[in-house]
């Protein structure tokens, strides 16, 4: 999914659109873990809405030369949650794509109440690339494949012994299962009707409220 456009208005816009999402995205995974009583990315500095501090060369790189790609990801260990770590999982690995739609639907509300920002250029693209992108970023890190936040999602879902085999055997070729998923357009297949419909539904949403 290409989301980076031709004009320097449009690459700076969609630049700032994809730092602010992966910052958020990750910090999340880090706030919830901390307040769960796991202070390891606090200790490590990923508590923070500092891209620097979030990205990982090689995703930037990837997303630069072929519109995908990742950040470092904030590291939790659920042996410092207080209470159920399988449902604390659950929990940090949520918090991400659900800040992502958050983000995605304050974007929409104020690209609407502004009626696009036609004056405004580069505040329009920025808006609707924030819109489009952290919908996507959501809906792809919910495709139940490690390492995604869905993998961890669904292994909260299933009982003990099903999620240890599940993850244990697949996490092992989760990336290469991922990159050919990439390939062959299969991620586009599940994500975009996906996408669509949250889109739909936030459209029904705002035009309640305007």
């Amino acid at each position: 999914m290409m989301f980076f456009g031709n004009s320097l208005t449009s690459m700076v816009a969609t630049l700032l659109a994809v730092l602010m999402a992966i910052t958020f995205h990750e910090t999340a995974h880090g706030y919830i873990a901390y307040r769960l009583g796991d202070p390891t990315a606090k200790n490590q500095g990923r508590l923070t809405l500092n891209p620097i501090a979030h990205l990982d060369p090689i995703g930037a790189l990837m997303m630069f030369v072929f519109g995908f790609g990742w950040a470092k990801p904030v590291p939790v260990n659920p042996f410092y949650f207080e209470g159920d770590r399988t449902k604390g999982m659950m929990l940090v690995s949520v918090a991400g794509p659900l800040t992502n739609l958050i983000i995605s639907f304050a974007a929409y509300f104020i690209y609407v109440a502004g009626s696009g920002f036609a004056a405004i250029p580069f505040l329009s693209i920025f808006l609707s690339t924030t819109v489009t992108l952290n919908i996507y970023l959501a809906v792809f890190n919910l495709i139940p494949i490690p390492p995604l936040d869905g993998s961890k999602i669904l292994a909260g879902l299933l009982p003990k012994a099903t999620a240890y085999k599940f993850l244990n055997t697949v996490e092992q070729y989760g990336f290469l299962i991922l990159m050919l998923l990439i390939f062959f357009n299969i991620t586009d297949m599940i994500m975009v009707p996906v996408a669509n419909v949250i889109l739909s539904f936030f459209t029904f949403i705002l035009q309640l409220i305007f």
